[in-house]
């Protein structure tokens, strides 16, 4: 089975519609099919030594020593497992190593039961987070599992095969049911089923914005209840006849705007799993502390100002027309393209920001959300002004470099500054070990938010790149002075932190900042989806 990117040439090979990849037949692989050759552990190499009478022997691998930590987390997991549970929550603070936690629980829960093939799901990009799951697999060892690693944007290839465990890192990847990527979670999951269901560990430091978006937990809160898991496939109605305080509003379900109904809600979601015998979640913030997030005002140039004025004006001028015509289509839009216009005014400031923090000896991870008015100029002008750039973007640049070569030159010290668009699954931080067992260089990391974020799952999980592992890294969010962004950065550093024990954020924030862009008719998707 061949790894053979989009529209490359591999000559000789046959496409397997059904099993979805290129085939070779034969002993081993001619010269010009070897780049495709796909590692241990990929979905690819996976399915081959499926089909294999034997499977290829694995090279050898770094060894790579648990923490007391994982060990004691892995443990907890295995208990809920042995106990008859569906689903556990690891929720522990980014950097705080659930990887190695969640490996050392699968091979604990082989221990109890006859686990064979087990499914990681990672976040994007996938040339960075698949070698990473496979390292740690390889390093922490596999316990002689079947493992088969691929990404939530693949998640199809996988949806017709069976897994005894399936691990979900970043989990609120699946928070909503309305989507593709929902419907293929069932399939390789078991949500809904009762017999013949995989063990689920959910991994994530940012659950959810509000328990409505916790669906791939259901299955657990059915089994604590004691009831019918097929009852709760309708997250929302079951809620309801919880008591939870939920109900229908414009674009679906919606949670209460009470605070004191808020917190009796959250108390009970938790109550669910961490006061069970044994608990289904597991929480450990970051002995290192929390990330330290402050707000830099950027003074606009007069021309800089006129334009910033000139866009604002035109902004809530097609909003208001979106929003007495309804047309939710036209009002993202117009709030897409100011953030659009707002970022690429601001850029020279930026700049001028990670120029100076280079100067006084620090590595900048830079983050942003749009790539042709912010990743792109930024990353320009500062190869203009003589500093290595790497860019780790979310889509394919057919001009860039593979995003994990570029986090190699970051993490290297070849790179003074990063700027990319993703917002989880990447190591940027100083001290890191890398995978040919060398040290990350020790410059301390700032981190940048070029454009003040919406979602507090994605600014928690963004400032989790570079404060980790036991490194401590200050972020700042830049803004326009005296502007509208001003607000939304204010809410955003009094609101950041997202609950790490069970359901989200603070959503009045989500609120509050629509409230000021004139957007509160939108349906919350708008903000908090990339």
């Amino acid at each position: 089975m061949l790894a053979v990117p989009f529209r490359a040439p591999a000559p000789g090979a046959v496409w397997h519609a059904a099993l979805q990849v290129h085939v070779w037949v034969g002993a081993e692989l001619p010269p010009e099919l070897a780049p495709y050759d796909p590692p241990p552990y990929t979905f690819e190499r996976f399915l081959e030594d499926e089909l294999n009478e034997k499977p290829r022997p694995l090279p050898m691998a770094r060894p790579m020593t648990p923490r007391d930590q994982q060990c004691d987390g892995a443990d907890v997991v295995a208990a809920h497992a042995a106990a008859g549970g569906r689903v556990f929550l690891l929720g522990d603070d980014p950097g705080v190593g659930k990887t190695g936690t969640a490996i050392l629980a699968v091979k604990a829960i082989a221990e109890q039961r006859d686990v064979r093939t087990v499914l990681v799901i990672a976040d994007r990009p996938a040339a960075i987070t698949i070698p990473h799951w496979a390292r740690s697999i390889a390093g922490f060892g596999d316990g002689g599992i079947r493992w088969c690693v691929t990404t939530w944007d693949r998640l199809a290839k996988v949806s017709k095969l069976r897994f005894d465990v399936v691990v979900a890192d970043e989990a609120h990847m699946v928070r909503h049911t309305t989507t593709q990527r929902w419907k293929h979670w069932k399939a390789v999951s078991g949500a809904g089923r009762v017999k013949d269901a995989p063990y689920v560990l959910a991994t994530t430091a940012t659950p959810a914005h509000t328990p409505l978006e916790l669906p791939y937990l259901a299955p657990e809160f059915a089994v604590r209840n004691g009831e019918s898991i097929r009852d709760w496939a309708d997250l929302a109605k079951k809620l309801e006849a919880h008591g939870f305080h939920v109900e229908r509003g414009r674009y679906g379900w919606q949670w209460t705007e009470d605070a004191g109904r808020r917190r009796t809600d959250l108390a009970r979601l938790q109550s669910w799993l961490a006061d069970a015998d044994p608990p289904a979640t597991l929480h450990r913030p970051a002995p290192w502390g929390p990330v330290s997030v402050t707000g830099t005002p950027v003074a606009l140039t007069p021309a800089e100002r006129v334009a910033y004025d000139s866009e604002w004006s035109e902004f809530r001028a097609e909003m208001q027309l979106a929003r007495r015509a309804r047309q939710s289509a036209r009002g993202r839009a117009a709030l897409l393209r100011f953030r659009q216009k707002a970022g690429l005014i601001r850029v020279q400031a930026t700049v001028d920001w990670v120029k100076a923090q280079v100067e006084a000896e620090r590595q900048v991870a830079v983050s942003v959300e749009f790539v042709e008015t912010a990743a792109d100029p930024i990353r320009q002008a500062l190869l203009d002004a003589g500093i290595p750039v790497a860019a780790i973007y979310g889509g394919a640049r057919s001009d860039l470099d593979d995003p994990e070569a570029e986090r190699l030159r970051f993490q290297r010290g070849e790179a003074m500054a990063c700027v990319f668009t993703v917002t989880a699954s990447i190591s940027l931080h100083a001290g890191e070990t890398l995978p040919d067992g060398r040290s990350a260089s020790r410059t301390p990391r700032v981190g940048l938010f070029h454009q003040p974020r919406f979602s507090g799952i994605q600014a928690r999980q963004i400032t989790g790149r570079t404060h980790r592992d036991g490194r401590t890294s200050p972020w700042r969010i830049a803004f326009a002075e005296d502007t509208v962004e001003e607000q939304v950065a204010r809410v955003m550093v009094e609101r950041l932190a997202v609950s790490g024990s069970a359901a989200g954020a603070d959503t009045s924030s989500l609120r509050e900042i629509a409230e000021l862009l004139d957007a509160d008719w939108l349906p919350a998707a708008a903000l908090t989806d990339p």
